[in-house]
């Protein structure tokens, strides 16, 4: 007989629920006083036994973090039960979930389900009979960490509208309960952090005894804790009528008919939150049987073998060459839109003439470089040699043969070798000519063609030194 694990995932708990072995509808009639099939209504997972018979765990989360958690609470419960065959775990928002699949990962953890715990508690509430008659509910769900208000459709199970904030949670509770403990002067202040994890501890568990009692009172090392349910109740008051005005606030932001609420989490068994929230709101408060385990529970209801999962749509794949035509089905995912093939032509031809245009570019660039490179380097060369070669020319030349030849007598430049020259034209202008530049000893040519410079004569460093007297 196979059997299957819920999992939770709170600030404060990774709580985990397996199924009782051996229940069955006579037990189940016996504790509820009525089949299961007159009580209940049967889960949309297939689930078919009483609400409440699960063995439920909690692991307190401490200084560990929650991913690495959960993944040792799976481990341990699947090695210690060789008959669960599917986990289900039930995740808050989109980081948590990609945190626990990574770490899941890691370890190779594979027949497990990511469901939202939205969805979690209401398999549960619907399952248990809570939530009949009621087409959109919101969720309460206030925890260690914080308080989320969800609004949701249960017929689709689709979310209206949400809100989450930290301004009032368990551990705010918590510290309310301290801090009134060490002003009344029965409790001293923890002299380090230990002593105060330890009182937060012991403050958490006054809190949980309040629910279903009058008055606590625990014994500590700093003290003893000692609080009625009035003072209680006084203390927290603001802090749950702010949860209240929360609440109602998200309703009206919804836009949505809400008929009823239903508390989860391990603040909603606190008396004080139901009544304020029936005043305030004035809809029928729902609070289930152990509310902070109704998401785990739920998360079990949900869990199923991988290969029980219904597969998700296939995509669709491209038509075959060698296959005949056949007509579209009715239930295609993703159905055929006219023009498709057009369109899908016209990117092929955009995409072909692109690559055209690429290696056209490319081609160019290579014959640049091959082409004309070696023509440059060779111009530039010789534009070095007849610099060069003119300084020297112009401390050795005569004055019979002129340094400088015409611009008309000047060769064609090797560059443009290939190409025709033009005919001359003569274009009438006012303008004088410059006149000729006379070669000079401090003439240099630098460009064939172009007129030469004139370098100045500097004038020497040091004076001349006089000329020795004859003795």
């Amino acid at each position: 007989m196979s059997s299957v694990l819920g999992v939770s995932v709170g600030a404060g708990a990774v709580r985990v629920a397996r199924p009782f072995t051996g229940d069955s509808a006579e037990q189940a009639a016996r504790n509820f006083g009525a089949p299961p099939q007159q009580r209940y209504a049967r889960a949309r997972s297939g689930f078919d036994g009483p609400p409440d018979a699960f063995d439920v765990q909690a692991v307190p989360v401490g200084e560990r973090r929650v991913d690495e958690l959960v993944a040792d609470a799976v481990g341990a419960v699947l090695a210690a039960d060789s008959r669960i065959s599917a986990t289900a775990i039930a995740y808050r928002d989109e980081n948590h979930a990609r945190a626990i699949r990574a770490e899941l990962a890691r370890r190779q953890f594979t027949n497990y389900e990511l469901v939202p715990d939205v969805v979690a508690a209401l398999e549960f509430l619907e399952y248990s009979g809570e939530l009949q008659g009621f087409g959109t509910v919101a969720l309460y769900d206030l925890g260690a960490s914080g308080l989320s208000v969800t609004v949701v459709d249960t017929g689709t199970r689709q979310v209206c509208f949400s809100e989450r904030t930290s301004d009032i949670s368990g551990d705010y509770l918590d510290a309310l309960i301290r801090e009134q403990q060490i002003a009344s002067g029965r409790i001293a202040h923890p002299p380090d952090h230990t002593g105060l994890i330890a009182l937060d501890k012991l403050c958490r568990e006054a809190k949980e005894q309040l629910s279903s009692s009058s008055a606590v009172a625990l014994p500590s090392t700093e003290g003893l804790v000692l609080l009625s349910q009035e003072n209680f109740d006084a203390l927290i008051m603001l802090a749950v009528e702010s949860s209240a005005r929360m609440t109602r606030d998200v309703i009206l932001r919804s836009e949505q008919p809400v008929q009823a609420v239903a508390l989860l989490g391990g603040c909603a068994q606190i008396p004080l939150v139901a009544k304020v929230l029936r005043r305030w709101l004035g809809i029928p408060v729902i609070v289930p049987a152990a509310p902070d385990t109704v998401v785990t529970r739920g998360a079990a209801m949900l869990a199923r073998p991988v290969l029980h999962r219904p597969a998700p749509a296939p995509f669709p794949a491209a038509p075959r060459e060698d296959a005949g035509p056949t007509s579209p089905e009715p239930s295609q995912s993703w159905p055929a839109r006219p023009g498709s093939a057009e369109k899908f032509g016209r990117r092929r031809e955009i995409s072909l003439a692109g690559v055209a245009v690429g290696a056209l570019v490319v081609v160019a660039a290579i014959g640049i470089t091959l082409g004309w490179g070696p023509q440059v380097l060779t111009h530039d060369s010789q534009r070095q040699d007849a610099v060069t070669s003119s300084v020297p020319a112009s401390t050795t030349r005569s004055s019979s043969e002129p340094a400088i030849a015409s611009p008309t007598t000047t060769a064609i430049d090797a560059t443009n070798e290939s190409l025709a020259a033009p005919q001359p034209h003569t274009y009438p202008t006012t303008t004088p000519e410059a006149p000729a530049t006379t070669p000079g000893p401090n003439t240099i040519t630098i460009i064939p063609g172009l007129p030469p410079v004139v370098v100045p004569t500097l004038p020497p460093l040091f004076p001349p030194a006089p000329p020795a007297q004859a003795r």
